[in-house]
């Protein structure tokens, strides 16, 4: 069963593996006509796990978009490939506490709420009833505001009085990307990540922008739990090794 205090006791550096129409991808601000393809999401996950990765970050890109669970096959593959040398956190689509529920008893450490917990927040206290420190809830900012349905969709709530809203109902983490810079290799904004870290006392994961080491470093002192990198390790900006050694 997950806790808090079991979830990233060190700092660690966490690949991406989105997964749409059955591929590895990587998108650009969230928009579904900049993907770059990487081919076999199991591929891309052993490639992760055996560099190193003690987590591995798995979102359902068509189920974000569709409200929906639509690459469940693709991402079940992955977990029963690697899921029992790492950790492993799952969102897109995931919207009823049966969905959360049913990844968490196949082999799914953390699920991941975006949609879902905004429309409806009770659904993180009914799933942390159940699997207390389960569910990672993922605030997605754009233009200083949490987005929602595949990041298309504004709701005026502020990341940091979200993570907090959250925290109170049970939420084992948060994971907090910022959109405007997602899959750009344009650099960290640390002042937001760290107002959302300092709302909090539960793991914050921070993600978007990442294009460097220095990156990586700068959201580590930033008071990040962990982050999520995609682009930057795909195109090789660096490699997972040299992340997790900053």
């Amino acid at each position: 069963m997950t806790d808090t205090q079991s979830q990233f006791p060190e700092f660690e550096v966490v690949p991406a593996v989105d997964v749409k129409e059955g591929e590895t991808v990587q998108l650009v601000g969230g928009d579904p006509d900049t993907e770059s393809r990487y081919g076999d999401p199991v591929e891309a996950a052993e490639r992760w796990v055996d560099e190193g990765a003690e987590t591995l970050h798995l979102v359902d890109l068509d189920g974000a978009f569709a409200g929906e669970r639509a690459n469940a096959p693709a991402l079940e593959a992955v977990v029963d490939a690697v899921g029992d040398r790492v950790a492993v956190q799952v969102g897109g689509g995931v919207r009823t506490p049966a969905d959360a529920l049913w990844l968490l008893d196949h082999g799914v450490d953390r699920v991941i709420l975006g949609t879902a917990a905004v429309e409806n927040p009770d659904i993180v206290a009914d799933i942390s009833e159940k699997q207390p420190g389960s569910v990672m809830v993922s605030l997605d900012a754009k233009a200083g505001e949490v987005v929602v349905s595949g990041w298309t969709e504004s709701t005026g709530l502020n990341p940091a009085e979200a993570a907090e809203r959250y925290e109170e109902l049970g939420a084992g983490s948060v994971l907090f990307t910022d959109v405007d810079r997602e899959g750009q290799l344009e650099g960290v904004n640390r002042e937001l990540v760290e107002r959302v870290v300092d709302a909090v006392d539960i793991p914050v994961v921070a993600s978007g922008g990442v294009a460097s080491l220095d990156d990586v470093r700068t959201l580590r002192e930033a008071g990040a739990a962990a982050v999520v990198v995609g682009t930057a390790l795909y195109e090789g900006e660096f490699t997972l090794r040299e992340a997790m050694s900053v």
